[in-house]
């Protein structure tokens, strides 16, 4: 990848990069695309087509109903409460 394609991907991605920055990611990229280069030679002919590269099963349990108040446990645990309602840190 030449230094312009780079600066004009950059531009696009929003990215900034100084000239020292530019030139060893362009090297990292022209590597990038050689390997991408040996990939498109390999045969995959005959292979099926996969869509994730795990093949197990999903592992999972089983809803189950419980009549368990757990509610009691989970206020005595909580750092800091108002009554029956858990206090979090505000967020925003």
């Amino acid at each position: 990848m030449n230094l312009d394609e780079l600066y004009l991907t950059a531009k696009l991605a929003k990215l900034e990069l100084n000239e020292a920055e530019a030139e060893k990611l362009a090297v990292e990229v022209s590597r990038m695309l050689e390997y991408f280069s040996v990939m498109e030679g390999v045969d995959v002919d005959g292979l099926d087509a996969t869509v994730q590269t795990l093949s197990g099963e999903n592992v999972t349990r089983e809803d189950s109903v419980s009549s368990a108040d757990v509610t009691d446990k989970m206020i005595a645990n909580a750092p800091e409460t108002d009554g029956r309602f858990i206090i979090i840190p505000n967020v925003l």
